[in-house]
């Protein structure tokens, strides 16, 4: 989308009440309003999430599934219901299709541990794409290590985008799990996720898509996508750190053998056999992340309340103006291009490290990430060794676009 600087159309979400609700945009760095450009890496939180959290551990705090006493029912209801209310925001069929995990990075590699390994043999492929967070490609590196399996992977264009003709030639017969970001973290491209799942499952295989980059900014439907598994993390949405999802089918989940033993997880223990629940329980060994399921929950009502249309509408708003102001800024060069995209900028300055780039925005409020972002694979194939990376969400505004152009400027004097 283009726009011209001074018809910035805003979009349904109110900013300054938004903004209201976030207790940390209120601080002052070095000085300076703090303007947070580094969503992609975490979202801030809003102060129901916080208020939950501090309820919880002043009210509720106990185990879960275990007590009978009030508080260990009050936290196991609280707990359970986090799990029905994930089920509704991605739309899963069932709650027990919702395992808790601390992460997109468990997710996947529960996958990768669970379902892979056990039926992969030599000559088998696992396909990715360039454009894959490290935690998309090192656990399948290691699941081909361990089976024999072969990694293949997707290439991208000079946009970022990917290359759907290779795609169709490399997903093949071989092909048993296609594991795919959604967004990518370093360019923002949207991959054609259900295009995906339709050449994958016409050979028999399965797919594991990589939401961490997409559950803020579009609405996810998991049975819309087709995909098999689908993971993201509590703090790339406005909740906790520690707690995220894994959605899989039920019948791939009732398959999979646990991946972790201990408490909780299991239906009979004796020192001759020990049986195993039923998922999503088989596969959270142990005390869970009670108040971060909690406030997970919390933080996806938040945003439901606000609509991710009208999120996605405001950021890309954001995204467009962001572009336009950067391009114009002299020897500056965005790294992702693609037509689809979200809302990332990353861009690199001739002549300026991309950590320098973040000190000298740092010193201005202004935060943002620098280096690879555990993508290097996607910076070897632009020829750099990183980007600055700025990174948009609800709660900015057109300021802080303007507050992001004027410290790159600053740096540009700086080091000119």
């Amino acid at each position: 989308m283009k726009l011209e600087r001074g018809v910035f159309a805003p979009a349904a979400v109110d900013v300054d009440r938004v903004r209201a609700d976030f207790p940390i945009l209120a601080e002052r760095v070095n000085g300076r309003p703090l303007v947070y450009l580094d969503n992609g890496a975490t979202t801030q939180k809003p102060r129901v999430v916080i208020d939950a959290l501090a309820s919880y551990y002043e009210h509720d705090n106990a185990n879960v599934h275990r007590g009978v006493h009030t508080l260990s029912r009050r936290a196991t209801d609280a707990y359970d219901a986090a799990r029905v209310t994930v089920q509704r925001f991605v739309n899963a069929a069932s709650p027990d299709e919702i395992v808790f995990v601390r992460g997109t990075t468990e997710a996947i590699n529960l996958v990768a541990f669970s379902h892979a390994r056990p039926r992969l043999v030599p000559g088998d492929e696992i396909v990715v794409t360039a454009m894959e967070h490290h935690s998309n490609i090192v656990p399948w590196q290691l699941t081909c290590e361990a089976t024999g399996a072969k990694l293949v992977v997707i290439p991208i264009d000079d946009t970022g985008a990917l290359r759907m003709d290779r795609a169709e030639e490399l997903i093949g017969p071989r092909t048993r799990v296609v594991a795919v970001t959604h967004v990518s973290n370093a360019l923002g491209s949207i991959v054609p996720v259900a295009r995906i799942v339709e050449l994958a499952h016409r050979h028999g295989a399965v797919v594991l898509v990589d939401g961490a980059q997409a559950v803020s900014h579009v609405a996810v439907d998991v049975q819309a996508l087709g995909c098999d598994f689908y993971a993201f993390s509590g703090h790339k949405i406005f909740g906790p750190t520690g707690i995220g999802v894994l959605w899989g089918r039920a019948p791939l989940l009732a398959a999979m053998p646990p991946w972790q033993g201990g408490g909780d997880m299991i239906r009979t223990v004796a020192f001759e056999k020990t049986t195993y629940a039923d998922p999503p329980f088989r596969f959270e060994a142990g005390t869970p992340d009670i108040a971060g399921a909690i406030g997970l929950a919390v933080a996806l009502d938040y945003v439901a309340g606000i609509g991710l249309d009208a999120i996605a509408a405001h950021e890309e708003h954001l995204l467009a103006d962001a572009t336009q102001r950067l391009l114009a800024i002299p020897g500056l060069t965005i790294v992702g291009t693609a037509v689809d995209k979200a809302s990332i900028v990353s861009f690199t300055v001739d002549g300026i490290h991309p950590h320098d780039i973040g000190t000298v925005l740092d010193q201005e409020g202004v935060a943002i990430r620098a280096g690879h972002h555990c993508a290097m694979p996607v910076m070897k194939r632009f020829g750099i060794s990183g980007t600055a990376r700025a990174s948009f969400a609800l709660y900015n505004s057109r300021a802080d676009v303007d507050a992001l152009a004027a410290g790159i400027e600053s740096a540009r004097r700086l080091f000119a």
